[in-house]
């Protein structure tokens, strides 16, 4: 047999280039206004049932105020109105995410539900879509389709050096 003969050609075998490279991540999905939200996993501390929220004076309009976890003051951000969407009662599906920031930073958004934990090929990631003059487009770091839905994937960084 010769040498040519053992060798396949990849054309012949349908094999145009390299199986797709994965690098997964873990992301905490939550809805808001009819929309599928994530966060990574990495900067989620916990989910909450919402508690009392005790208000802040003075603070931005999308503080909600404060809780006590755990005998640690935690703010709570209102997703709607950080996000400039119509604000949503709290109900029974209303949770709180708690975000750990750089520098042991802790804060809490509130969501109207969590979806799921999914896992993510960072590789499918896009990145943000030009918003234009939204102030809030910042927030976003990325957009990625999963199972035929649209996941914006936000910043907590951002959300936690922001809220005031």
């Amino acid at each position: 047999m010769s040498e040519d003969a053992t060798l396949m050609n990849t054309e012949d075998l349908g094999i145009d280039q390299p199986p797709e490279e994965v690098k997964l991540s873990r992301w905490v999905t939550f809805r808001l206004a009819d929309e599928t939200y994530g966060i990574n996993v990495t900067q989620t501390q916990e989910v909450l049932r919402v508690t009392e929220i005790a208000p802040v004076p003075g603070a931005p309009p999308f503080v909600l105020g404060i809780i006590n976890l755990r005998g640690n003051v935690v703010t709570v951000i209102d997703m709607h109105l950080r996000l400039g969407l119509p604000p949503k009662e709290i109900d029974e599906a209303s949770r709180i995410v708690i975000l750990e920031g750089e520098n042991d930073e802790v804060a809490g958004i509130l969501v109207d539900s969590i979806a799921e934990v999914v896992e993510l090929n960072e590789l499918n990631i896009e990145s943000a879509p030009n918003t234009g003059q939204n102030p809030h487009g910042d927030l976003i770091s990325g957009v990625i389709h999963q199972e035929g839905e649209l996941i914006i994937l936000l910043d907590p960084q951002k959300l936690l050096a922001e809220h005031g």
